[in-house]
């Protein structure tokens, strides 16, 4: 693989695109693995303004303090990235408790819930793209999103943009 190329053909197409489109730069989830960490790092380097997220939703705690790292990271080698946390535990146990249903009669429950975990991160992330003039950029590998396709519909699916959509998991790490 020609790392070289593929970085400088995703991060010079991730700028064109932006620019076409014209907004500002592109708003990313960052949760800690690798997918996020590598595309928060092509946006960054478009040059365009990047909002890297934390959305933690009882998250683990080394999950988000890994994150937290990569965030910071960014903002300290590139003066065009700015990121935070926001942590959406309280909208979420709201739903939760308002969803509220019989586990036995309603046994999909568990997986609707991880599935709500998800588009509550990708209802945050278009709220602030919105109002900073970003797209959200999806952190989706081929496997995942366009292979096997386990990601959650309008979730961490819902997404403007796919940059590493076209490679598998070995070749983003």
């Amino acid at each position: 693989m020609q790392s070289e190329k593929i970085i400088e053909r995703i991060v010079s197409w991730l700028k064109d695109y932006a620019e076409k489109a014209g907004v500002k730069g592109y708003v990313i989830g960052v949760s800690g693995g690798v997918d996020s960490g590598v595309v928060s790092t092509l946006c960054a380097m478009t040059g365009l303004k990047v909002l890297a997220i934390e959305m933690p939703i009882r998250q683990q705690k080394d999950q988000a303090s890994r994150a937290l790292e990569h965030i910071e990271f960014l903002k300290n080698k590139f003066p065009n990235v700015e990121g935070f946390s926001v942590d959406l535990n309280e909208p979420f146990e709201a739903l939760y408790k308002t969803f509220d249903v019989k586990d036995d009669e309603f046994p999909a429950e568990k997986l609707a819930f991880a599935n709500t975990r998800s588009r509550l991160r990708m209802l945050t992330l278009y709220y602030y793209g919105q109002i900073n003039g970003l797209l959200v950029c999806g952190t989706g590998n081929k496997v995942e999103d366009f292979g096997i396709g386990f990601y959650t519909k309008y979730g961490d699916g819902g997404v403007d943009v796919s940059p590493i959509a076209d490679l598998y998991k070995t070749e983003v790490y």
